[in-house]
């Protein structure tokens, strides 16, 4: 016998973000902010915070020319067409089927893996347009960035719409923490689980596509811009842009070769696909966390050796720590302990780890993740504090998120949650939090 409906999708009890006055501020703030990120740190409004007074932001926002200025035709069409091609590349690419986690319903959803495949032809692609047009041909991303930002916000607001209207449709499994019926929130927060055309998963193809692979090309664009600033070779680009590219393009290609992992991750697992991950797939990770490389085309900086390794060192450090944990992890969820990690066992038979990289704290990732946000910064120096501004929001966010994890395993482990609190007491710094 099935589950009725309203014991398949109960209506959701709390509210996180603040509820729906939070969530309404979190979707207006994201784009505001991504925009804010661009016109309070560019070469065109004349500095890195720019030299501007409370009058004059009042003056631009309140004359129709900065807001006709936020659109660009062609950029809109180019960003259409990437997207476009990601989602062809899905469909022709090869890939193995692979299936998440059991769902409430008792499915389990599969999901094409061939995000890494998409990468290689992508790369391929525009190393040879480079290689043949030279660098001047493919910094379109640096001149056209405002009409960029203002597509993929356009897009965000699309899906978000689209797969909160389609929720309500018949048999659609819907998030424990989107079906409170208040639309703000639930359009926020995302209503349907896995919202699905035939086997293409939305959600998943958003988490790594799209606006991660986008991510590595902004880099490499801005490395073009710089290098034809410096005398048309790739050669001339300094070496804190070198640093800030290939850090980031190893953090991508991490992700898009260990794409299985994120199968197992909250987004996946438990969160809706609503606006909140759709803008942050698609506008905020491409837009905000390429903000070090951008500021260099305008601000370059040299190095030299010294500094060079003291922020290779620091990258290194923060990369091994994540893959690390991440490995013990992996390793312990698939029924293998190569290590001997001592563990714990739940009451309803989960095995929570106690020793090794998940006994100095709760989200020892977490912490590899906040070392590596801070190299990808310290190559711009400490001119201004705006280019550290992901790796403060980072720790917000690892924050907040670890709250999260931390309230949803007490509800599902109860006394022993507490008991493991008490043997990892610390949350992602171990002996500071």
């Amino acid at each position: 016998m099935s589950k009725s409906e309203s014991t398949l999708n109960p209506r959701t009890k709390g509210y996180e973000f603040l509820g729906p006055p939070g969530a309404l501020f979190i979707t207006l703030s994201v784009p505001i902010t991504t925009y804010a990120l661009y016109f309070g740190c560019a070469e065109e409004t004349g500095g890195c915070p720019p030299p501007i007074s409370g009058q004059s932001i009042v003056n631009a926002l309140s004359s129709w020319d900065f807001y006709k200025g936020l659109w660009d035709t062609q950029a809109v069409l180019m960003y259409l067409a990437w997207y476009a091609f990601c989602v062809v590349a899905w469909f022709i690419l090869p890939g193995d089927w692979v299936e998440g986690v059991q769902l409430r319903n008792g499915k389990k959803q599969k999901y094409k893996i061939n995000a890494f495949s998409t990468f290689l032809l992508t790369l391929g692609l525009t190393i040879g347009y480079i290689w043949q047009y030279g660098p001047q041909s493919f910094t379109f991303l640096y001149e056209h960035w405002v009409g960029f930002v203002t597509a993929s916000i356009l897009m965000s607001v699309v899906q978000g719409v689209a797969c909160y209207a389609a929720s309500f449709r018949n048999n659609a499994l819907l998030a424990l923490g989107g079906n409170t019926g208040n639309l703000i929130y639930d359009f926020f927060i995302g209503r349907e689980l896995n919202p699905t055309v035939g086997s293409f998963d939305v959600k998943s193809f958003n988490e790594l596509r799209p606006g991660l692979i986008l991510w590595t090309l902004i880099d490499i664009s801005m490395a073009c811009e710089q290098a034809v600033r410096r005398g048309g070779r790739i050669s001339d680009v300094t070496d804190s842009m070198w640093l800030v590219l290939i850090f980031q393009l190893w953090y991508v290609v991490d992700g898009l070769y260990n794409e299985p992992a994120i199968l197992t991750t909250m987004d996946i697992t438990t969160d809706g696909f609503g606006f909140m991950l759709a803008v942050g797939d698609l506008a905020w990770v491409p837009f905000v966390y390429s903000l070090q490389a951008r500021y260099l085309v305008f601000k370059q900086k040299e190095l030299g050796p010294v500094w060079t390794t003291a922020i290779i060192f620091v990258n290194l450090l923060g990369y091994y720590i994540f893959r690390s944990a991440n490995g013990e992890k992996n390793d312990f969820r698939n029924g293998r302990n190569p290590k001997n990690l001592k563990y714990i066992t739940t009451e309803r038979g989960s095995k929570l780890l106690i020793s090794g990289w998940w006994g100095l704290s709760r989200h020892p990732n977490y912490l590899g993740d906040l070392l590596m946000a801070l190299a990808w910064s310290l190559p711009t120096g400490f001119d201004t504090p705006i280019t550290y501004f992901y790796v403060v929001y980072f720790a917000v966010l690892l924050a907040h998120r670890q709250m999260r994890d931390d309230e949803n395993c007490e509800k599902k482990y109860g006394k022993d949650w507490h008991k493991y609190t008490q043997l990892v007491p610390y949350r992602i710094i171990p002996y500071v939090y």
